[in-house]
């Protein structure tokens, strides 16, 4: 039989992504290793009339390390489930990526090199003698730049070649078994030193901060350069996203209308009219927002990323991020969290494995939207002045830091055990030109993923509101969100909400924009339940009769908890999606989600009691 098995391996960032996606496609299965929160992906590709199997290896620096990214590829490549390994090193740091091969030469497994990023190290002026380091090696060694999509073909006849004939490296570092792990680093990177003698050459001179990486990287001013960058990139993506959104917020509009008269003229029954009328329409909007989102937020910070920016701002912020957990990688999805949860989401994607993006998905959580604070001041302006509203803000942005301070140490113990965490290595990469039709490439495949994956969950989600929302009459007293929320209003009571407001955190867990809409039809009854939750844009407000209503009918403590139980509610529809569509794991989703619906009923319970001390 035929090998046709090849594994990728590589540190964070050596491209190990790029070359999977270029080779693979969308002919991919992602999922995590069995038992263990990292991600694993599968994929293949034809060639020449044969299939090729690939895995892409959980990022590490390293083989011998107790992280569970190092334990479970040093075991893949020991257990030999692979035919051949790609490795993957940075010729623009050779010297520390090549600390991969030393460790992969003590286990004598069939492998190539391939010298990534060669575009970058041409840029500072430095040559490689390729042919050289092979001859060393005794292994195939590929020079390649793989954002620029070319040479693929020449790899993959390398690679059906090796794995017909496979070489392995014919030397490896001399250890002392009895030796620390100080000792044989050092024999590690004396054999790297070896492999490299003669090997590169260059005409630059030694490389010197700039003028703007000294800024970049000032303990005080680099950090408010970096805040101010990473803000920029979300504007940026904001008004590359802005467009697809408008078009996509049309489709109910344009929709709505033709379908339901036509359905009526068939004499369809009124909830199949409202389901392919409003309900479909509706989701086919929701899922080309999402997909502009994670379109516009990958291009912007896909750029950054490729120029070398990120590594600033994640030098900036690593120590404070640590304190949750986290990488200083992790600064860009929190910023854009605010602006909006998917960003913040589909941001994340920068971290280096999936233990870290899982935790960074879990506190992004925690940070109030754009759409929330859409919400709060004109709650809040009802039952407070100007300072009263003003210190509701404040004591919510105090909460979301304390949120995600909880969240880190509840899922942080499981996702980023302490013993696995270390202090980020920082070797600021040099800055390069962006290879625009890679990073396009790579935006859009992204964003065409997350809407084909969406449109189902957003489906299958909306379906379920809508069945809860939906009255053959259109008074809210028939929705079946009515009947249960009033049966169950004696023990949401005890959380200080009604069954008025508890209908408004429902919906805010499906939209915060929907909230007023949702409150104007349970306490002025201005328009249907189903209009209010999945037209909200459309749906009549009146503001001022809203604020009549429900200031007669509830009191200052139960706004306050109603406030604070949709800010730190699931933050939508939407970000539910994405995050289980980032994760793939419907595991982590559900259990992070069950923990911020149970912890905003809990928020709400201790706000209403307290603020009835007061009020």
């Amino acid at each position: 039989m035929t090998n046709t098995r090849i594994a990728l391996l590589g540190q964070p960032n050596s491209g190990k992504s790029t070359v999977y996606n270029a080779l693979t496609g969308s002919r991919q299965h992602v999922g995590n290793w069995p038992g263990k929160t990292v991600e694993r992906n599968d994929g293949y590709y034809t060639y020449n009339g044969t299939r090729y199997t690939v895995t892409d290896l959980p990022g590490s620096y390293g083989l011998s390390g107790n992280s569970d990214e190092e334990l479970i590829t040093a075991a893949f490549i020991k257990m030999r489930q692979s035919d051949l390994t790609c490795i993957l090193v940075d010729a623009s740091q050779l010297e520390r990526s090549m600390f991969m091969v030393a460790e992969f030469a003590l286990l004598q497994k069939p492998a190539v090199v391939l010298l990534n990023m060669m575009d970058v190290a041409k840029a500072q002026k430095k040559e490689i003698d390729a042919k050289l380091l092979s001859e060393r090696l005794g292994v195939p060694v590929l020079p390649f730049t793989a954002a620029e999509n070319k040479g693929y073909d020449e790899l993959r006849t390398l690679l059906t070649a090796e794995l017909s004939a496979p070489h392995t490296i014919r030397t490896a570092p001399a250890l002392d078994e009895k030796a620390d792990a100080m000792a044989q680093s050092e024999a590690k990177y004396k054999w790297v030193a070896e492999m490299l003698e003669g090997v590169t050459h260059t005409a630059a001179p030694d490389y010197k901060l700039s003028k703007f990486d000294r800024l970049a990287t000032s303990p005080v001013k680099g950090k408010f350069l970096c805040l101010g960058v990473v803000l920029a990139a979300f504007l940026v993506a904001m008004m590359i996203c802005i467009p697809f959104m408008g078009v996509a917020q049309m489709i109910p509009q344009l929709l709505n209308a033709p379908i339901s008269t036509l359905l009526n003229g068939w004499n369809v029954h009124p909830w199949l009219v409202s389901i392919f009328s409003v309900m479909l329409p509706n989701v086919l909007y929701f899922s080309i927002s999402m997909a502009s989102f994670v379109f516009g937020v990958n291009l912007v910070f896909g750029f950054l990323e490729e120029i070398g920016f990120l590594a600033r701002a994640a030098y900036q912020f690593d120590g404070v991020l640590s304190k949750l957990g986290l990488q200083g990688k992790a600064i860009c999805p929190v910023l854009m969290g605010f602006g909006c949860t998917i960003g913040g989401t589909c941001g994340t994607r920068v971290m280096d494995n999936w233990g870290q993006r899982m935790l960074a998905m879990a506190v992004v959580w925690a940070v109030p939207c754009a759409s929330i604070w859409a919400v709060i001041p004109v709650v809040s302006g009802m039952f407070f002045p100007a300072g009263g509203t003003l210190l509701v803000c404040l004591f919510v942005l105090c909460y979301m830091v304390l949120m995600m301070w909880i969240v880190s140490k509840i899922f942080g113990r499981t996702l980023a055990p302490k013993d696995s965490r270390s202090g980020m290595i920082m070797e600021l990469p040099p800055y390069h030109k962006a290879h625009w039709k890679h990073i396009l490439k790579e935006a859009f495949l992204k964003a065409w993923d997350i809407f084909r994956r969406a449109l189902g969950t957003v489906t299958l989600v909306s379906l379920l509101f809508w069945a809860l929302s939906f009255s053959g009459s259109g008074s809210i007293q028939d929705s079946l969100l009515y009947r249960v929320g009033t049966a169950i209003e004696p023990v949401t009571r005890f959380f200080g909400l009604g069954w008025q407001t508890f209908m408004g955190f429902l919906s805010s867990a499906f939209a915060k924009e929907a909230v007023l809409g949702v409150l104007n039809a349970a306490f002025v009854g201005q328009s249907s339940l189903l209009d209010a939750t999945f037209r909200s844009g459309s749906a009549v407000q009146d503001n001022a009769a809203l604020a009549l209503s429900m200031t007669q009918a509830i009191s200052k403590p139960e706004a306050l908890a109603f406030m604070f139980a949709c800010t730190f509610n699931l933050p939508c529809v939407m970000a539910l999606s994405t995050t289980y569509r980032e994760s793939h794991s419907i595991k982590w989703t559900a259990r992070v989600a069950g923990f911020y619906f149970g912890g905003a009923l809990i928020l709400s319970c201790i706000v209403y009691h307290v603020a009835s001390l007061f009020f």
